[in-house]
C-alpha cells in the first residue's frame, strides 16, 4: 500500500502524481479530495523516466488547479508545497524556490528539477508546488534529508510544470511518452583523466564507448571513439543531457550532431529514432 499526494489538472477528472506514488498500471488507486469524499480512479499510465503518473476519476466534483510557466519561474520567489505528509491532508508550505535545472540526483531518468526549501515530506510526493498567483509550476517528488526517517532539512525537488504537461499530454493521447533517440550506445562522460587520454582540452561532452551497428547514428557514420559535443547547435554537457536531448527532439525528425574523432569535429546528420525501452 502507498499513500501520497496528487493534483487534479482538468474537469474531467484527470490527476498528476508520481510514478513511485502508484507503483503499477494494475494498481487499485482511490483518491480522496479536500471535502473528504473518495473516488476511485483509473490509471492512465506511468512514466517512471520522469516519475510521473496519470490517473482520471469520473467525477472529482472540485474545480482544477490552473497550469503554471515553470520556464517564467525565478530563484527566490515564493512558493507554497501542498500535499499529505505524513496522512496529514492538504497540508501547505512555505517557502522560495532555492535553485532551478537541478540534474542528476538519483530520483528518476530525466531530471530538470526546481529545488526548494519548503517543507516537503514523506506524503508530499506528487503534490503541487505552487507560485503566488495560485498557479501549479511543479509537481513536488523527492527531498534531501539527513534524517533516518526521511524528514525535510530544507531541500526538496518538484518536476517542472511544462515538463510534466508535456508527459501528461503524451500519455492522454498515446497512453505511453514517445521519445526520440539516437539508437542503442553506451556512453561515457568526460572525466579529466579520459579527456586528456583521448587527447581534447574540454571535459563536456558526451564519449561513445560502445554502438549498436543497427543503430540510426552508426548508419549515419557515428562510431566507437567518437565524442559527441553538440546536438541541434546546443552544446552537450555529459551523457545524460545528450539523453535527453534527443528525447525531445520529433521523431521522424533529422538532427545535426557535431562530433570530435581523432582530433578534427565533424558533422552528421543522424535520423531521430523512436526510443524502445
Amino acid at each position: 500500500k502507498s499513500l501520497g499526494s496528487g493534483v487534479l489538472i482538468s474537469e474531467d477528472g484527470y490527476i498528476v502524481t508520481n510514478s513511485h506514488v502508484i507503483g503499477s498500471e494494475k494498481a487499485d488507486v482511490t483518491v480522496v479530495f479536500s471535502d473528504k469524499h473518495e473516488a476511485p480512479a483509473r490509471v492512465i499510465g506511468i512514466d517512471k523516466a520522469t516519475d510521473l503518473a496519470l490517473v482520471k476519476v469520473a467525477k472529482p466534483g472540485q474545480p482544477p488547479l490552473r497550469w503554471g510557466d515553470s520556464s517564467k519561474a525565478k530563484v527566490a520567489e515564493w512558493v507554497l508545497a501542498i500535499g499529505s505528509p505524513y496522512q496529514l491532508s492538504h497540508s501547505v508550505s512555505l517557502g522560495i524556490i532555492s535553485a532551478l535545472g537541478r540534474k542528476n540526483l538519483g530520483f528518476s531518468e530525466y531530471e530538470d528539477f526546481i529545488q526548494t526549501d519548503a517543507a516537503i515530506n514523506q506524503g508530499n510526493s506528487g503534490g503541487a508546488l505552487v507560485n503566488a498567483r495560485g498557479e501549479l509550476i511543479g509537481i513536488n517528488t523527492g527531498i534531501f534529508s539527513s534524517d533516518r526517517n526521511g524528514g525535510s532539512v530544507g531541500i526538496g525537488f518538484a518536476i517542472p510544470s511544462n515538463l510534466a504537461r508535456r508527459v501528461i499530454g503524451e500519455l492522454i493521447e498515446h497512453g505511453v511518452v514517445r521519445r526520440g533517440s539516437l539508437g542503442r550506445m553506451i556512453l561515457y562522460p568526460l572525466t579529466t583523466q579520459v579527456a586528456a587520454q583521448l587527447g581534447v582540452r574540454e571535459t563536456t561532452g558526451a564519449y561513445v564507448d560502445q554502438i549498436d551497428r543497427r543503430s540510426p547514428a552508426y548508419q549515419a557514420g557515428l562510431d566507437a571513439g567518437d565524442i559527441i559535443v553538440s546536438f541541434n547547435g546546443q552544446q552537450v554537457t555529459d551523457p545524460n543531457h545528450l539523453v535527453q536531448l534527443a528525447s525531445d527532439a520529433p521523431i521522424g525528425s533529422t538532427a545535426t550532431v557535431a562530433i570530435i574523432r581523432e582530433g578534427r569535429q565533424i558533422t552528421l546528420k543522424i535520423p531521430i529514432a523512436q526510443r524502445q525501452d
